[in-house]
């Protein structure tokens, strides 16, 4: 792989801690215990182990290299999983793509890491084939079949029982593609060293091995993969939903008596609002995760309140660097922030020439942990942009302003692209937006720096209101700018029916200035 040589820090990785040889094991002491649900089927840990075997066996038919990518572009399912673990036990990196991608983005991500082999379920089908055409990529369907795709079942036959080599820690676990907020998405690669800091570090006390994982996320996305592969690794079972519902999230939680759930903000939000909130049976919840975005204090607030679970929050980035933990529960009186670096996590907070900042100042958020990313695929310049050696030391940029509290805990202020100034002030758009948020008619919102011949550029609010709310824009306008600074004030409110968000719920802010910046160019 062309990556930029990163001097991450690793821990140590011994033969069978790989995720795969962990579901061997599993099958061998646990073979009658459940491992994954999906609707009404169910796979044990024996029957997972066996398919991941027959995948790996599959897959090393045909001649292959190690570390070659094999890429997965499907709904989640039982299916997702045997191929994703089939694929890293034959000693392969797997590629899970983003099925909201375009056909075009898609084969963008397939072109850049040479898949040769793609899973892909049936509405994924033409996205796809199209790449496929153009190069020699074996494809295979795990939910249909036809001229073109293989059946997932005559894939599994194929191969016979081989001797396969143990997966070394510094081998290619996968390969996950940016949201493409900024432009062409980047693969950024994970070790199986890399991946097991997530399972095998401090966060695997939250999960016990009678833990009943709710997957409501994309497996595609590194949000999932925090759950995912705790519940995998410490032998709990996962249980896999379809297309997220508050409704549908709250009947699973009840019906297989969840006790674990990571959840984006927004599906955080939705929950809540859900006329069925109140009635549910959460009583078999213990820890509730968020990640991908900051979590309000004021929803976090409500969590606390309205249910019994312990609410985790993980500040981090797929490329890995900094982390954060909070543990909302205990510290009721720090709901603001993202909580203290994790154990084995550096962080430091440091001005434009890479200085340290004092404590209570902002700065840029940099970060080193043992969970950082080998680099980017075929853009070793670009991770090399994304890094700074601070005292000889290599820490991970990641474009977020933040700062210390006296206590430890670490506050994110804005990303440091979105901050506006104004009139030579800077302006935080994530304190305009928790003020706009407070309005009781206000359901999102997102603030944005537009063109002003007076200031240079000037804040403006972006916001969805509740349905049938007789709120005015300028009645938002003088309510955010009665609680805000003089150097603060929004100089206008639109009213949006939606935000453009990506598959976790992330605001796209580069689409929202788009219209007022792209003719300023």
């Amino acid at each position: 792989m062309n990556l930029a040589p990163l001097d991450t820090p690793r821990m140590p990785f011994s033969s069978g801690d790989d995720l795969p040889s962990i579901i061997l094991r599993a099958g061998r002491d646990r073979p009658d215990a459940v491992a994954l649900v999906q609707g009404d089927r169910r796979a044990t840990w024996s029957q997972l182990a066996a398919t991941v075997e027959r995948v790996a066996a599959a897959l090393r038919a045909r001649p292959r290299e190690r570390g070659e990518r094999v890429a997965i572009l499907a709904a989640n399912s039982i299916e997702y999983v045997e191929a994703f673990f089939g694929a890293l036990r034959a000693g392969l990196c797997v590629v899970p793509l983003p099925v909201l991608a375009s056909t075009e983005t898609i084969g963008r991500m397939l072109d850049d890491c040479g898949a040769t082999v793609v899973f892909a379920s049936s509405e994924h089908r033409s996205a796809a084939l199209a790449p496929a055409r153009r190069g020699s990529i074996e494809l295979v369907g795990v939910d249909f079949a036809d001229e073109d795709f293989e059946a997932y079942e005559s894939f599994l036959g194929r191969g016979r029982p081989v001797a396969l080599d143990p997966v070394q820690g510094e081998q290619a676990f996968d390969i996950i593609y940016s949201s493409g907020t900024t432009g062409v998405p980047k693969g950024i690669v994970h070790s199986h060293s890399a991946r097991k800091a997530s399972y095998g570090g401090s966060r695997a006390q939250y999960f016990p091995s009678d833990a009943v994982n709710l997957v409501a996320t994309p497996f595609y996305s590194n949000t999932t993969c925090v759950t995912w592969f705790l519940a995998t690794a410490t032998g709990g079972t996962n249980v896999i939903l379809g297309k997220f519902t508050p409704e549908g999230f709250l009947a699973a939680a009840e019906r297989h008596r969840g006790t674990h759930a990571m959840l984006v903000p927004v599906q955080y939000e939705r929950i809540l609002e859900s006329p069925r909130f109140s009635r549910a049976d959460l009583s078999s919840l213990r820890y509730l995760f968020s990640t991908s975005a900051p979590l309000r204090a004021e929803t976090k607030r409500r969590i606390l309140d309205e249910t019994k679970a312990a609410l985790i929050e993980i500040y981090g980035l797929t490329e890995g660097g900094p982390v954060t933990v909070l543990d909302a529960r205990k510290h009721p009186d720090k709901l603001a922030s993202v909580g203290t670096p994790a154990p084995g996590t550096e962080i430091r907070i440091v001005d434009d020439a890479g200085r340290d900042v004092p404590i209570g100042a902002a700065g840029e958020v940099i970060g080193r942990s043992p969970n950082m990313m080998d680099g980017y695929l075929n853009r070793p310049d670009e991770a090399a942009a994304m890094t700074a050696w601070v005292d000889g030391t290599l820490f991970f940029k990641t474009g977020d302003l933040g700062r210390f509290d006296g206590d430890g805990f670490l506050y994110l202020l804005d990303r440091k692209k979105d901050v506006i100034i104004s009139g030579g002030f800077n302006v935080y758009a994530t304190d305009l937006e928790a003020v706009l948020l407070r309005h009781p008619d206000v359901v999102e919102a997102a603030v944005i720096g537009v063109p002003s011949a007076r200031w240079g550029e000037t804040p403006i609010g972006l916001v969805v209101v509740r349905p049938g709310s007789a709120v005015t824009a300028d009645d938002l306008q003088k309510f955010c700018n009665e609680r805000v600074g003089k150097v603060q004030r929004i100089s206008s409110v639109e009213i949006r029916r939606e935000l453009p968000k990506n598959a976790v719920g992330k605001i796209l802010k580069r689409q929202l200035r788009a219209p007022y910046w792209d003719d300023k160019a």
